[in-house]
């Protein structure tokens, strides 16, 4: 971290200077640490859905139908996350963001730890559906929960010049998340028998889920208990705002603002969750071989992130925005055209994944800016986080159902129609408000 970016402690009093001092570097990491955190839970579910509940929990239905069920299930969390946002908002403002962290946190990692002792259809019959769907739903509340404004404190912090590369440090937290969720399960996976694998070894990388929260718990509370960072927060109006009052100032710039990531978070799922269905269902490849190719995958979104920082700087988040929803369409097109290019090849395959982490890369490491600068610094923190609440719903909840019915009904060539759709609407949204120019750079 530049020497410039640090946050001088001169708005507070004398006796607080050089006590618990809050870096760029510091914000980042617990940032980096928390988000990694989270995503870890929700792929650990994903891969779950795929490999594990259809025959666990869904065993009375084909393989396919009982892969929709579980993606239906895995939809949930994303309908209930904007609850849980409104629900921890009100602790926020009557306990403070300590108690809303501690509580979300343990929650989130807790509602993913219990999953590894969920019993079987053939053990309790339909409750194991009704217990897998309740912690699914405390799993959305729970991330909606987790939101800190950390990522706004920090991109409000960075130098001017340098703001594209600060935003982007947050989503780094995605693929390290997938990074080991993919290799927990690949390990399991292919190490063990299916036998084992169904029994006891898909339950570990669950209950390594609330370690994982555990830590990434103490890494914010360094920051968030300190004094300095409350006067920050403070200082830069960060701090939640009513809804309804959010949504009678800035209702337009809510709606819009959602769709502007949506080319990126359709995209996410298409390249994370729903290849392994295919995989798994239509095709004789290993499992645990295509999971570390995504790893791989994960390595190359990682870098595609970090290069949308330096590209950001450059030519404007804007921009960056819409060359890479341009990119994402053209891909798109070409999943249409050539939907071979995903069947039964599996160099066809490799290069499906790779190339869509790579676009992944380029395209999220700038979202989570362009959601928090539509707004002014006095609803940046209780807007941020429900536009992204919202375009998490729209854009990737059901994406994983979506594809698979759409692909076994009528073909790949339709997950392509549906990832265009996700295309056109970011770059219709960048299109609509020409403000954002301003807001984005």
């Amino acid at each position: 971290m530049s020497a410039d970016a640090t946050i001088q402690p001169s708005a507070l009093p004398a006796e607080d200077h050089g006590k618990d001092h809050v870096s760029p570097a510091d914000i980042a990491l617990g940032v980096i640490i928390g988000r990694t955190s989270e995503y870890f839970d929700f792929f650990v579910f994903g891969l779950g859905c795929v490999l594990v509940f259809p025959e666990l929990v869904f065993p009375f239905v084909d393989r396919l139908t009982g892969t929709l069920y579980a993606f239906g299930i895995f939809a949930l969390a994303f309908v209930t996350r904007p609850l849980g946002s409104v629900l921890f908002f009100a602790i926020d403002r009557n306990y403070g963001r300590t108690t809303k962290l501690t509580a979300a946190l343990f929650l989130l990692g807790g509602s993913t730890a219990a999953i590894a002792f969920l019993p079987g259809y053939q053990t309790i019959g339909i409750w194991s559906c009704v217990i897998l769907a309740a912690f699914r739903l405390l799993q959305g509340i729970a991330l909606g929960g987790a939101w800190d404004g950390l990522s706004s404190l920090l991109a409000l912090n960075a130098p001017a010049n340098r703001r594209g590369w600060y935003t982007m440090l947050p989503q780094l937290g995605a693929p390290f998340g997938f990074i080991l969720a993919a290799g927990l399960f690949a390990y399991f996976e292919g190490a063990l028998s299916k036998e084992d694998f169904l029994g006891w070894g898909w339950r570990y990388p669950f209950f390594v889920a609330l370690t994982i929260n555990v830590v990434a718990l103490f890494a914010r509370l360094r920051m968030v208990a300190t004094h300095e960072f409350a006067e920050l927060m403070t200082t830069r109006e960060l701090m939640p705002m009513p809804v309804s009052e959010l949504i009678r100032v800035h209702g337009r710039t809510l709606i819009l603002g959602a769709f502007v990531p949506l080319a990126s978070f359709a995209l996410f799922h298409l390249v994370t969750i729903f290849p392994v269905s295919w995989i798994n269902l239509f095709t004789s490849r290993s499992v645990s071989e295509f999971l570390l190719v995504q790893a791989a995958g994960g390595v190359v979104g990682a870098g595609a992130i970090v290069t949308s920082g330096l590209v950001a700087d450059q030519i404007g988040r804007r921009k960056t925005l819409l060359l890479s929803g341009a990119m994402i369409g053209l891909f798109s097109l070409s999943s249409i055209i050539a939907p071979l290019l995903f069947g039964d090849s599996q160099a066809g395959q490799t290069i499906y994944v790779i190339i869509g982490f790579g676009l992944l890369g380029l395209s999220y490491g700038q979202t989570a800016g362009a959601v928090a600068s539509s707004f002014g610094q006095q609803y940046r923190y209780t807007g941020a986080a429900l536009t992204s609440d919202l375009a998490w719903l729209l854009g990737a909840g059901f994406a994983p159902l979506v594809a698979l019915t759409v692909s076994s009904a009528f073909g790949l060539a339709w997950v392509g129609v549906y990832l265009l759709s996700g295309a056109l609407c970011t770059l219709a949204a960048l299109a609509i408000d020409r403000r954002m120019e301003a807001r984005y750079g």
